[in-house]
């Protein structure tokens, strides 16, 4: 495709996928490293399994629901979901450009209760991180309707991916009676200090263990072979949590403090 084409098209480690190049840290991951956050992927992997049900909630362009969508295969489902009208469109086109149907791909928000929120519309043409739009407080842009995840009325679900950009806490409460039923593990961004221990309280009082999963977004072994790391260390910040009758261990992920004893730090290693 031409340089001034608005998204760019090519194999990546996980399939072909489409990316808008401009996005600071999804699209030029891609466009350097042929993946995005490969060690998210490797515990995605790691956890699911064939005919599993999960939920990828802020899905992006969907990067992660295709490394999901192949682990689960044609005897399982994932639903994945993003509010961003361009990022949507290209949810939808990932998972279609790799066959996959069991992946049902919805533009809503995730809360705690049925409303409608403001969605901020993004440039793409412009350089921007198109996926840390902030929708708690906006007051300019496209309407958008919310659901719980408790109105999806799952029979089973193995994993849910929350990273929604500082309305993980109120994702959690909208699931409440997902998590009390079902007891899916939980991969949870945790990056806004002032949200952190109310997100870690809802957590502890849903009688789930956790740790910390930090991983850096530069991967030495990425797939186009690029050893520059343009992130300069950056890394995410995700909390694994697992309820106590679950038959995952988590430790090959731990990052040496004990569980539920390490207290806030910020997303750079």
């Amino acid at each position: 495709m031409p340089d001034t084409a608005l998204y760019k098209q090519k194999p990546c480690r996980h399939g072909m996928m489409l990316y808008n190049p401009r996005d600071a840290y999804v699209g030029r991951s891609l466009d350097l490293y042929g993946e995005f956050s490969e060690g998210e992927a490797e515990f995605f992997n790691a956890v699911l399994r064939p005919g599993d049900i999960a939920l990828d909630v802020g899905a992006n362009i969907g990067c992660h629901t295709v490394v999901m969508a192949k682990r689960v295969g044609d005897a399982g489902v994932i639903v994945a979901i993003e509010p961003q009208r361009l990022l949507y469109q290209l949810l939808s086109a990932n998972v279609a450009l790799n066959g996959l149907t069991r992946v049902w791909c919805m533009q809503t928000a995730v809360t705690r209760d049925r409303r409608e929120i403001v969605v901020p519309e993004i440039d793409p043409k412009r350089q921007g991180n198109f996926g840390g739009i902030d929708l708690r407080q906006s007051n300019d842009g496209e309407i958008c309707r919310t659901i719980r995840i408790d109105d999806l009325q799952l029979e089973r679900c193995r994993l849910i991916k929350l990273d929604v950009e500082g309305m993980e806490l109120e994702a959690l409460l909208g699931a409440s009676d997902t998590i009390k039923r079902l007891q899916p593990i939980l991969y949870l961004e945790n990056d806004r200090k002032e949200n952190a221990g109310e997100l870690e309280s809802l957590v502890n009082s849903y009688g789930y263990d956790w740790t910390w999963h930090t991983p850096p977004l530069f991967n030495p072994d990425n797939f186009s072979g690029n050893k520059e790391d343009v992130f300069e260390n950056v890394a995410s910040l995700n909390m694994v949590c697992i309820p106590k009758t679950a038959d995952f261990d988590f430790k090959d992920f731990m990052t040496g403090a004990p569980i539920n004893q390490m207290s806030w730090r910020p997303p750079k290693l």
